[in-house]
């Protein structure tokens, strides 16, 4: 599952900043997640960093159209080499 930034953001980068997939992007309203890059942080964190680092509660959250397993997951991920 990738996960999805709701109207509640204030875009205040937080997140940009911490994902290790480069998956989130900064628009003018509200910071924007690629589902095809997001892997939830499986392989880096034990839960995502966008969500621990959020300030605005309920902020970000498991995007209902991208349900993908753990497998799925691990195959977007992005290796530092």
């Amino acid at each position: 599952m990738a996960l999805l930034i709701t109207k509640k953001c204030v875009n205040c980068d937080m997140c940009y900043l911490e994902c290790p997939n480069q998956a989130i992007s900064m628009d003018d309203k509200i910071s924007q997640i690629d589902p095809t890059l997001c892997t939830e942080c499986k392989g880096f964190y034990s839960t995502p960093n966008c969500q621990s680092v959020c300030p605005i509660p309920n902020c970000i959250i498991i995007d209902p159209k991208y349900i993908e397993t753990k497998r799925e997951l691990f195959k977007k991920m992005k290796c530092s080499s």
